[in-house]
């Protein structure tokens, strides 16, 4: 008898309020990283309707006061607001009518310095109680990398047509050719597994935000052609694949104003889709001293490559 099995996976768009976190994290290390490759950054946020709330620790060493270890606050070393605007307007989100736009919205910094003893752990020198002198980590944690041969990325079948998806989705809605498409979105795609091997797509579920002033008919009928059948291969759609485009009905409103947002929400997103082990650990807003993140690239690494 056939091993048989299905395994699901989901992705998730820019739009969506917990990519948006990330986003805007990633952002504001990217701009540490540029002022001081050294930058010691853990940057969270939260969005919610109008809001989005910065929290965590930055140091950046380059611009320390060397006799007495101080840095200036952040927000007088960066441009916050800039930084924060610019990653939204990125995404998309700039339509007259959302409440979540880019220079609409209201921002709270708690970003503070690093802690002198998570940073003494990491410094490459000695220290009372430190073990050695080398470069430490911030944190425990435990990182896995994960590859397979079933897709081109060495990722499993569920969790790149699902993130093919998105990609596509994003790519129509910013070339302009589909204006009822807005930011947030979801997809989700099962796969059924015979002797360990992906032969059927059983559903694909796309949930996409939209103008109030689009029918349902029409973007169930336009992604199905245009994005679902684009970005998966025939071979892998049978004359039972069940499609469920926007299966509420309705998703006008999304983002922010519709649900909050928080950095590192989507961990199972960023690595296998549930397929391969995961730590526990997020990614975004976390310079390559936190292992969390660099661990964990590194595991993939080494799986890609053996």
């Amino acid at each position: 008898m056939a091993n048989s099995f299905v395994f699901s996976s989901e992705s998730v768009g820019e739009g969506h309020p917990d990519k948006v976190a990330d986003l805007i994290s990633d952002s504001v290390l990217d701009a540490c990283l540029a002022q001081d490759r050294f930058s010691r950054v853990a940057c969270e946020t939260m969005v919610k309707s109008n809001m989005v709330i910065l929290a965590g620790e930055i140091t950046i060493p380059k611009l320390q006061n060397a006799k007495t270890g101080t840095t200036k606050p952040i927000d007088q070393v960066l441009n916050l607001g800039e930084i924060v605007r610019d990653a939204i307007r990125d995404i998309g989100y700039t339509n007259d009518d959302d409440v979540f736009h880019a220079d609409k919205i209201f921002l709270n910094n708690y970003l503070t310095t690093q802690s002198p003893d998570i940073a003494q752990g990491v410094d490459a020198k000695k220290a009372k109680g430190k073990k050695t002198a080398e470069q430490g980590a911030g944190d425990q944690g435990i990182m896995f990398g994960y590859a397979c041969s079933e897709t081109p990325e060495l990722m499993p079948t569920p969790i790149m047509f699902a993130h093919r998806l998105g990609r596509e989705l994003t790519k129509v809605r910013k070339s302009g050719k589909v204006a009822w498409l807005r930011p947030d979105a979801k997809s989700q795609v099962s796969v059924r597994y015979e002797n360990d091997q992906p032969v059927e797509v059983v559903n694909v579920v796309i949930s996409t935000q939209h103008t109030a002033d689009v029918a349902h008919a029409e973007i169930e009928k336009y992604l199905i052609e245009n994005v679902v059948k684009k970005v998966i291969p025939a071979k892998m759609l049978t004359k039972n694949t069940e499609y469920l485009i926007n299966p509420t009905g309705r998703f006008v409103v999304g983002g922010p104003q519709g649900d909050s947002g928080l950095t590192g929400r989507k961990i199972i997103v960023d690595t296998y889709g549930g397929w391969g082990r995961h730590g526990g650990g997020a990614f975004s807003g976390k310079d390559p001293s936190k292992v969390d993140r660099s661990a964990a690239y590194m595991g993939r690494w080494v799986a890609k490559n053996n």
